[in-house]
């Protein structure tokens, strides 16, 4: 499949999914050819949130995708590290950002949350606050400003992959793979490109 065929793919699937009417799976015959290998068409860098998990939502299967999941779908070393093994080591075409509505992480950003290690989480999403244009309330208790702040996370986190990433960058060029964003809406069900 070519990079933009596994994005259809997974848009066909949040459709389905929409639709109320999954593709019939057979979770232990996808487990059992997937034993000896993997061929994941995509990698995920989405929120931990446990109402947007990519699988249910795409309609995927197991071996479908990489998901990789960490609170604001923040990009680190680690993150960077696994989507260059599931590009370049296994061939998967696609590197998604996938934010989502209602985001707890972009709040607690939002609200400058002091809490152990997840100051320095949310301390990533400073850049997004600044740059969101909003004319509305500012406030982590105003949705609509969230998701606002949510969507610029995504869409700077493009860029700071290709950065960050030489292996990602080179492979993109190369037309091997597309790094995309996308977000989840919780309430609709719906993933749109951004």
């Amino acid at each position: 499949m070519t990079p933009d065929q596994v994005i259809k793919f997974m848009l066909d699937g949040n459709a389905r999914f929409l639709s109320g009417v999954h593709k019939k799976r057979d979770f232990l015959a996808e487990m059992r050819s997937s034993a000896s290998g993997q061929y994941p068409a995509a990698v995920v860098l989405s929120c931990m949130d446990s109402r947007a998990p990519v699988e249910v939502v795409c309609d995927l299967g197991l071996g479908d995708t990489f998901s990789a999941r960490v609170a604001g779908n923040a990009v680190n070393e680690d993150m960077l590290g696994s989507m260059e093994y599931a590009c370049a080591a296994v061939g998967a075409k696609v590197v998604m950002v996938m934010g989502h509505t209602a985001c707890g992480a972009t709040k607690g950003a939002i609200d400058n949350v002091v809490l152990g290690n997840l100051t320095i989480l949310l301390a990533r999403f400073k850049s997004a606050i600044d740059a969101t244009v909003y004319e509305g309330a500012r406030t982590s208790k105003n949705y609509a400003f969230v998701d606002a702040v949510t969507k610029v996370h995504v869409q700077q986190a493009l860029p700071q992959i290709r950065d960050r990433s030489r292996v990602l960058a080179d492979l993109e060029t190369a037309g091997k793979i597309k790094i995309v964003g996308a977000m989840y809406d919780i309430a609709s069900g719906k993933v749109s490109m951004v």
